[in-house]
């Protein structure tokens, strides 16, 4: 039996750790970096650096590294050693407080968007002090920032953690309004981490999985998710020996792995943490998704965590559980008892709305991927029309503000359900809508459109950054006031009236709720395409240089980056799909289709009906001439992508899509008709019902 308190953290350079390992001094200096944002002093650096060396060394580390998260979406890793020679053939283990703070990667081979040529090679990283260094591998891993040596930023981290000093600004400054003495706001997350498990055997069968992540041809089986029996479901053997091995090794890196069960696709898995500071909560998410592959692979499964793995089942986002709270403990989102009379809640959840409503360009964008767009809008994922679900007693005290028509206070009494011995359940002052992109759900909300592979930096970092800017004009306008009561009456009124168009309790998978979303004016984004080039719109480069999160040049970049990111994508899975097509499907079509004609003239010369036997193989062949049609269109549509990225984008998705979307109908057909054990490779039954 594992004793999971002494587990927990144990591969952490945590505060429990440097509070035994560093002089006082020290110590207290670190936490006060840690918790104002304050600079460092070079020696307190150098005496961090040397304790965590001892401690990473005493734990079996040999190594260190940089841990950064370059534009590419994953993590990024150089590993030095500790060794330092003195002389004499021996060494000595050192490691100084400028290798802890300062490292140099090269800057040049990382997306950067036009911000670095091939020739200027030279980045730098810097040590994040606000999150925890870790071991993994035998490695001493030390979160940091990455730029680039002209100081323009070529990270994830960097522009959440200056969005999170924008939000805490302001935040703070609308406190002291109401009397409140905070030292910083903080925004916690809590991402839920879908995820799907195959074979590892079935998985090297499949160029598609191993080159895209998700299967570009494959009928549907007979059985999909429709019984609705997965959901939740006991958890196999085999999963469950996973999931445990998987918590084992999250919560050695002080990862706080809570939740796990079936979700509602065949094979299909969720991974829930408890709520962290938001930067702390992204770095662990990274590491979740690293560690679940590794774990999965020792366990003979390969998780996949694309967004869209299989057509005709669920695909896999990873929803974005995000809050407000104080350094003295208050969460800024908690309604209380009674939300129509707690103006401070009311006066934070406008700037919520009103963020959301002027900047749902940016929260789409923040999502906006080739694998999400296959995602987005169908089996309970939400659509990609931003829009807000308050819940209905919310509702009803917005309705108040802006109507002034009386609310009763809710009277969120417990629930009966009817059997005596079953206690009285407390409700909460909101349903759930699980079309809804953005809903409130009792003391936070809940962003349900980014997917399950994204770094979730880029949703907290426009998210942080607009709420940031709502609270700076309540702030500016409520300071300025005479009469603070009848100015933020005033305030909130006036904005839940302007941006009330946002909320939307109701079925968002409904053929109505476009037409009335473009009625209210509201945004549809419904590719990725539409909505990246809204990244350089004049009011979000003026946001993001207003709340010094990004420059105009690295919004630039940051745009032209995801636009080839998209062309890149879908480039390779035209490119696979042809591959696939000329080398796989097509030869095992024409060598069936020739083995029934074969079986067929055998039958004719003995005198024995043949006409199945010869309309199976027509058919095959027909279709087989049609799937060869469609490849050498898709070959030549590939041919014709664009050089520029922002050329590119839309050319691959009026163009290559369709066009590998063709082809596959074909393959999918002629799945149907051929002998399964003629099959080139593992169909859908065999990949989501392994035993």
């Amino acid at each position: 039996m594992k004793c999971v308190p002494e587990l927990f953290g144990s591969m952490v350079f945590n505060e429990s750790v440097m509070r035994d390992r560093l002089p006082k001094e020290v110590f207290r200096a670190l936490q006060k970096t840690r918790r104002t944002g304050e600079a460092l002093d070079p020696a307190v650096a150098d005496v961090v650096a040397s304790a965590m060396k001892d401690w990473a060394v005493s734990k079996g580390a040999t190594h260190y590294t940089h841990w950064f998260q370059p534009m590419t979406g994953i993590t990024a890793e150089k590993h030095d050693s500790f060794l330092s020679p003195c002389g004499e053939g021996k060494v000595l283990m050192e490691f100084s407080g400028k290798e802890l703070t300062k490292g140099e990667p090269d800057a040049s081979s990382f997306p950067s968007g036009g911000l670095r040529a091939t020739f200027e090679a030279r980045g730098y990283t810097a040590w994040d002090p606000t999150s925890d260094a870790f071991i993994k591998d035998d490695t001493l891993c030390i979160p940091t920032a990455f730029c680039s040596y002209t100081g323009e930023v070529l990270d994830k981290k960097t522009p959440l953690l200056r969005s999170m000093d924008a939000i805490s600004r302001e935040a703070c400054r609308v406190l002291r309004l109401f009397g409140k003495d905070v030292q910083r706001v903080t925004t916690t997350v809590g991402p839920e981490q879908e995820y799907f498990l195959i074979n590892k055997e079935d998985y090297a069968r499949r160029p598609d999985l191993i080159l895209t992540g998700r299967t570009l041809f494959g009928a549907r089986a007979p059985k999909g998710q429709e019984m609705e029996d997965h959901y939740f479901g006991a958890i196999r053997p085999r999963v469950k020996a996973f999931m445990a091995d998987l918590d084992e090794e999250l919560w050695k890196l002080g990862i706080y792995a809570k939740t796990e069960h079936n979700e509602v696709a065949p094979c299909q898995h969720e991974m829930a943490p408890v709520f962290g500071t938001t930067n702390v909560a992204a770095d662990h998410n990274q590491l979740t998704m690293e560690i679940m592959k590794k774990v999965a692979d020792r366990h003979g499964f390969v998780c996949l965590l694309h967004e869209k793995p299989f057509e005709g089942v669920n695909g896999s986002g990873k929803h974005n559980n995000w809050s407000i709270s104080t350094d003295t403990g208050e969460n800024l989102l908690d309604p209380g008892r009674t939300p129509a009379s707690n103006a401070q809640f009311l006066l934070f959840l406008t700037a919520v709305i009103k963020a959301v409503d002027e900047y749902q360009d940016l929260l789409r964008i923040s999502v906006a991927t080739a694998g999400n767009d296959h995602r987005l809008g169908a089996n309970e994922a939400p659509p990609a029309i931003v829009s807000m679900y308050i819940g209905d007693e919310l509702q009803a005290v917005v309705d108040e503000l802006v109507t002034g028509k009386p609310h009763e206070n809710a009277s969120r009494e417990a629930m009966s359900v009817g059997v005596l011995a079953i206690p009285r359940i407390p409700l909460d002052n909101s349903d759930r809508n699980r079309t809804s992109p953005f809903a409130f759900t009792g003391n936070k909300f809940e962003f349900r459109m980014p997917g399950s592979s994204l770094n979730i930096a880029c949703t907290n970092i426009m998210l942080n950054t607009a709420v940031a800017e709502e609270l700076r004009q309540f702030a500016d306008e409520l300071e300025a006031a005479d009469d603070f009561a009848a100015a933020l009456d005033t305030l909130v009124r006036r904005e839940i009236s302007a941006h009330r168009r946002i909320l939307f309790n109701g079925n968002g998978y409904s053929a109505e709720w476009p037409q009335e979303a473009a009625r209210r004016g509201l945004l549809n984004l419904a590719s990725t395409p539409e909505a990246l080039p809204h990244y350089v719109d004049q009011k979000n480069l003026d946001l993001f240089a207003r709340h010094g999160v990004y420059s105009e040049s690295e919004m630039r970049s940051r745009l032209e980056i995801v636009l080839e990111e998209y062309a890149k994508t879908i480039r390779i899975e035209g490119c696979t799909s042809a591959d696939m097509l000329r080398k796989m499907i097509l030869p095992a079509c024409m060598a069936y289709s020739k083995k029934v004609a074969d079986g067929a003239a055998v039958k004719k010369g003995l005198g024995i009906c043949a006409d199945t036997e010869i309309k199976l193989a027509s058919d095959v062949t027909a279709r087989t001439a049609a799937l060869m049609e469609k490849t050498d269109a898709l070959e030549q549509t590939l041919a014709g992508i664009p050089e520029s990225a922002e050329e590119a984008a839309p050319y691959c998705r009026d163009h290559v899509i369709p066009a590998m979307e063709a082809a596959r109908a074909d393959a999918d057909a002629l799945e149907r008709m051929v002998d399964r054990s003629a099959w080139p490779m593992p169909d859908y039954t065999d990949l989501l019902f392994y035993v």
